[in-house]
């Protein structure tokens, strides 16, 4: 994220920079339901619904909180390096609608609605994690918890001006620890405390829809530029546009690093393998696309596509229910992306700050392990101690006939797919003559 400075008096709002970010905004946005895809489809029939409404849910809450106090407190006046605050934020019905933010040539309501859009999509992140088990109104009542107890304050130590983060000097450009490790971390600590699901390493629990996923992959990766690209709120240095090629680049080798590793490993090149590859990507180049050059993105996206790839399988070892490898993902790509800033960081981007392989020695490495190691622990301990509380009040887990049964039906009254119109087998497509079927009348035409 660019860094909330104070420029000259003369700053004037930039048009074509307030255009870029409104857009940038409405990528992000996008990959909400994005995720909302690339996880259902990942799910078994019976948690489709329930897996999209996971994420989609988070839009209306954070949304609402983000305006009463969720801004203020990620980006309002620091105190103590923990929290923000701006009394005239709360409700944001203070803010002129041409007052620029901090020293930058958009307004502060452009910022904030793309930071909106951040605070969504995080705690949707964690949702892939608790498939086929939770609670809707646990799950919802612990999107408002979070967000205001974790994602507000970590938001502010790495973006906000004041913040320990920040002010260490820990480079995050797009969230590899207020996002994806922030929710990485939520989620092991939130399922450490729910438990299994029941059939855990016993029943098959494959992908109900791999076009599903491929969709949600791709419509991921096309919202990733607004989220990278977009966090240098303009483009008037190339920084931002380094982003985006740094982000394409990355991606796409941790696609063919996944793969690689797969086709060693499991002896065949799966659409799952490189869709997750993408993601980890994605992740993997968040917090350092602004730091590293394109030779340095390619070694970001293998080395996540081939660490992550190994990574999701070690659920099975240590026996944690990460359903659909939040933790393997976006946990371990968030790490690995913010500590290779410490060795690839070349010193030609968003700052001069030069890693190891570039003569920087392992000054930068160390501030990014303190970035990494103290955002990965609050967030673990405060989720495992919310999802507590909330499990021994209302109860997280759904009833295990309802999981057993699907927990679609039971929390939404709905189901994912109607089959119910077929009549047990294929729909006629063309007229059947009268003769063909005895006593009865010409069947009519019938879209499938």
């Amino acid at each position: 994220m660019a860094p909330a400075i104070t420029l000259a008096a003369e700053t004037e709002l930039s048009a074509a920079n307030t255009g870029f970010m409104l857009i940038c905004s409405a990528l992000v946005m996008l990959m909400t339901p994005a995720l909302a895809f690339f996880y259902g489809g990942m799910v078994r029939v019976k948690s489709t619904l329930n897996m999209l409404m996971m994420s989609f849910i988070s839009l209306g809450i954070v949304t609402v909180l983000w305006v009463l106090y969720g801004f203020s407190m990620a980006f309002g006046t620091d105190s103590g390096s923990l929290v923000g605050w701006n009394s005239d934020w709360v409700g944001l019905s203070d803010i002129g609608l041409t007052e620029l933010w901090d020293g930058y040539t958009i307004p502060v309501f452009v910022f904030l609605v793309f930071q909106l859009m951040f605070a969504v999509l995080t705690p949707a992140l964690i949702s892939g994690a608790l498939a086929d088990r939770v609670k809707f109104t646990a799950w919802a009542l612990f999107i408002a918890l979070w967000v205001t107890v974790v994602y507000f304050p970590v938001a502010h130590w790495v973006w906000g001006a004041g913040g320990w983060a920040f002010e260490l000097g820990v480079i995050d450009f797009a969230g590899g620890t207020a996002v994806h490790i922030n929710a990485g971390a939520a989620a092991l600590g939130v399922i450490l405390v729910i438990g299994k699901r029941i059939g855990f390493k016993k029943d098959p629990m494959r992908p109900h829809s791999l076009p599903l996923v491929m969709l949600g992959a791709g419509l991921l990766w096309f919202g990733w530029f607004g989220f990278n690209a977009g966090s240098w709120l303009g483009n008037d240095d190339g920084v931002g546009a380094l982003m985006f090629v740094n982000t394409q680049v990355a991606t796409g080798a941790a696609v063919l690093g996944w793969l690689a590793y797969e086709k060693i490993r499991h002896g065949a090149f799966t659409t799952l393998g490189a869709a997750s590859g993408a993601v980890s990507g994605l992740v993997a180049i968040t917090p350092a696309g602004g730091a590293v050059s394109p030779l340095g993105a390619i070694a970001v996206g293998l080395i996540a596509g081939v660490v992550c790839a190994m990574a999701v399988g070690l659920k099975y070892r240590f026996g944690y229910d990460d359903s659909l490898d939040v933790v393997g993902v976006h946990m371990v790509g968030g790490i690995l992306g913010s500590l290779l800033v410490g060795f690839f960081a070349s010193g030609k981007g968003q700052s001069d700050v030069q890693g190891l392989f570039y003569g920087g020695g392992l000054d930068q490495f160390w501030k990014q392990c303190a970035g990494v190691f103290g955002v990965l622990a609050y967030s673990l301990v405060v989720s495992a101690v919310l999802a507590f509380l909330l499990d021994k009040t209302i109860g997280m887990r759904v009833p295990e006939d309802v999981e057993v049964s699907g927990i679609d039906q039971a929390e939404h009254a709905e189901t994912a797919y109607d089959f119910s119109g077929a009549g047990g087998g294929a729909a006629r497509t063309t007229a059947t003559p009268a003769a063909s079927v005895a006593g009865s009348a010409p069947s009519k035409k019938v879209d499938a």
